[in-house]
């Protein structure tokens, strides 16, 4: 399989919209409800934890599944730094899904989660499990989602000590990214105006 094949594949699986779908099924364009962001956490809100929880697993899967099987369908001698690309292509294909005409999509946390669970086990349960503390502390999904991401490539390179591996540099770059998808959410926690999440149940 020609490499940029992978890339176009990891993309469109990428840019399935779980959360729009998943609205539609109920009647509901999740783009004009809640904070209006097609991710788990918003059909969490708006349609029940039970459906935010099956979104969220979809969203996962759609980073891991290409960087799990595509690269063994490479001839490559670079199948990391491949893997890598198509993670990316995955998250972007979330964040600017081409099914909905390449915008309105999600901030791309649980896509990356899937991307470096198939990159880098144990960094990503050590991020998850920053994740977790934070968000039962604070019940702030999105101050969780930042500390897990500054935590991840922390522990990454606590793990691997490669500060040059093409999977320690994306998840300096993914950090990055999530900072910039949850600008709006920064301005809301150092203004004190950020929503604490609460559950809701399925209607």
């Amino acid at each position: 399989m020609p490499a940029i094949v992978g890339v176009l594949i990891s993309y469109l699986a990428g840019s399935i919209p779980s959360a729009y779908l998943a609205g539609k099924a109920r009647g509901v364009d999740l783009r004009a409800h809640g904070s209006g962001n097609l991710g788990a956490t918003n059909v969490a809100r708006v349609l029940g934890t039970k459906i935010g929880i099956l979104v969220f697993v979809a969203d996962v899967l759609k980073g891991f599944l290409p960087v799990w099987i595509l690269p063994r369908y490479l001839d490559s001698p670079n199948l990391e730094l491949w893997a890598v690309l198509f993670g990316a292509a995955a998250i972007l294909g979330h964040v600017r899904p081409i099914f909905l005409g390449g915008r309105s999509g999600g901030k791309g946390v649980a896509t990356a989660s899937g991307v470096f669970l198939a990159l880098a086990f144990v960094p990503l349960v050590i991020a998850q499990v920053a994740w977790a503390l934070v968000f039962y502390a604070t019940r702030y999904v999105s101050l969780a989602s930042l500390i897990s991401a500054a935590v991840l490539p922390i522990a990454i390179l606590t793990w691997w000590r490669e500060p040059a591996s093409p999977i320690f540099i994306a998840s300096v770059m993914v950090a990055a990214f999530v900072f910039w998808t949850h600008r709006a959410n920064i301005g809301r926690l150092r203004r004190g105006e950020e929503h604490r999440f609460v559950k809701k149940t399925n209607p």
